[in-house]
């Protein structure tokens, strides 16, 4: 392709596979690592082909863990994800290239201070929904949704929090690429890009289900926080330097 290297597509499958890889272990992930990695390779790997591959991911999730799936508890997080979309394509219809920079800089350091924030939130209906809301309008403009919902999940059990979150995920990300193709942010570019990134995540997902109980998950925190809190000032200053 012409808007992307051989390069950057080798480096754009390795950050997919690691994270993946990290959501196949600790339930979510695949953004919160890889879209920092990825604005920092090519902006255009954002958020569209990058929301696909999660698509496929929590899928392939739901399937292996589906034993665990609680649909009570996930519910009104789905609903929340609703009105989440809703409010993220009205942004994107309005936003420019420069600001898509400046928001997604604004949107991925919110999530690290959330991730950093020492909040513990109940499991309850009326915070499954703000996280829900939350998430998927974060997830929708960045492809980092993560942090939000499982702020609700941190206290649960490892198979619950991988079947519940990815029951939420899928359909976020549904929400999602309904959003992104009203508001002109998906198209064939797209899903080419996708195409040329989907073997690093299968391989990671391949990689995680030899290392779900041996990578601990909780260790490898700090360093994608330092990886996207680096991304965020990167956004925010490319967006600013460009206003």
């Amino acid at each position: 392709m012409d808007d992307i290297s051989l390069l950057q597509v080798l480096l754009a499958n390795a950050a997919l596979l690691a994270g993946a890889c990290l959501q196949g272990v600790a339930g979510y992930g695949i953004g919160t690592l890889a879209a920092p990695l990825l604005f920092l390779i090519s902006p255009i790997l954002l958020p569209a082909p990058l929301i696909l591959n999660a698509s496929v991911l929590t899928v392939l999730m739901l399937v292996r863990n589906r034993g665990a799936l609680a649909i009570r508890e996930v519910r009104f997080a789905i609903w929340g994800g609703a009105i989440g979309t809703i409010l993220a394509a009205l942004i994107l219809l309005v936003l420019s290239p420069k600001g898509f920079e400046l928001i997604f800089g604004i949107l991925i350091l919110t999530g690290v201070a959330l991730s950093v924030g020492g909040l513990r939130p109940a499991l309850n209906a009326r915070n499954s929904v703000i996280a829900g809301a939350a998430s998927t309008f974060m997830g929708t403009i960045t492809a980092v949704g993560g942090p939000p919902i499982a702020m609700i999940y941190q206290n649960q059990k490892g198979p619950l929090v991988r079947a519940n979150m990815s029951a939420f995920f899928l359909t976020a990300s549904f929400f999602s690429l309904a959003a992104l193709l009203f508001s002109g942010y998906l198209g064939l570019r797209e899903l080419r890009l996708f195409g040329l990134t989907f073997p690093g995540m299968l391989i990671g997902f391949w990689l995680s289900g030899h290392l779900v109980h041996r990578m601990p998950a909780n260790g490898l925190r700090p360093v994608i926080l330092i990886i996207a809190a680096v991304a965020g000032i990167a956004a925010l200053v490319r967006g600013l330097m460009s206003l």
